[in-house]
């Protein structure tokens, strides 16, 4: 499958995923991402090196009893997606770190709708953030919205447009406080995401904003 991205990951998050400081959530947008884009792979790959070279530099440190065994438990229960980035296999819409969340590829998900034939599936992953799959149909327009906090959107099928660009295959939106938006899927086919948010999104119209307790948007 072809891929021409133009929207990136910015510095900033690239390092704090290879560093592993960011919330398991976004780790997944940018597992996700890295595997479709090879600019961002090859980024990734220059800071992890700085890193190795980092703890390499830095001084022996005591450390507990229970450190290796702790350090075990964590990769057991694999309480983070923050590894060695992986190719996207060719066929498949969703790339292997997102396989492995859906446990499978577009139709192992197990959509809910949130009306306008918009719907979602919110992945299991820590509560710091949150992340989910949105399936919105070609042409059909999302709630006008901002954001309280940061949101990574990632497209992983189709296309659409917002106030500021056009978003296809492999592009991440990342908005924040100063962005307000009203995402369009482009016609065609519907536009699958992967989308995660730090803080609820501000939306402006009434229903919206009533459904969205419920709906944990």
């Amino acid at each position: 499958m072809m891929t021409t991205i133009k929207h990136h990951l910015t510095d900033d998050i690239l390092m704090g995923y290879s560093a592993g400081t960011l919330p398991e959530a976004f780790d997944l947008v940018v597992a996700t991402h890295v595997s479709l884009c090879d600019e961002c792979r090859a980024r990734m790959d220059s800071f992890d090196a700085v890193g190795g070279v980092v703890l390499e530099d830095c001084a022996e440190t005591a450390m507990s009893e229970d450190s290796l065994a702790a350090t075990m438990a964590l990769i057991e229960n694999g309480d983070s997606v923050a590894q060695a980035p992986r190719v996207a296999s060719k066929g498949s819409v969703f790339p292997s770190p997102l396989q492995e969340y859906v446990n499978g590829d577009l139709d192992a998900v197990k959509w809910r709708g949130l009306g306008g034939g918009v719907k979602q599936a919110v992945l299991k992953t820590s509560k710091d953030a949150s992340v989910r799959l949105l399936r919105i149909p070609a042409g059909a327009k999302m709630p006008d919205h901002g954001h309280r906090g940061t949101e990574m959107t990632l497209v992983l099928k189709g296309a659409f447009r917002d106030e500021d660009d056009r978003f296809a295959r492999g592009d991440v939106e990342i908005a924040d406080e100063h962005l307000h938006h009203t995402p369009i899927a482009e016609e065609g086919e519907d536009c699958i995401c992967l989308a995660a948010t730090d803080a609820p999104l501000k939306f402006n119209a009434f229903i919206p904003r009533i459904a969205q307790p419920f709906l944990g948007i």
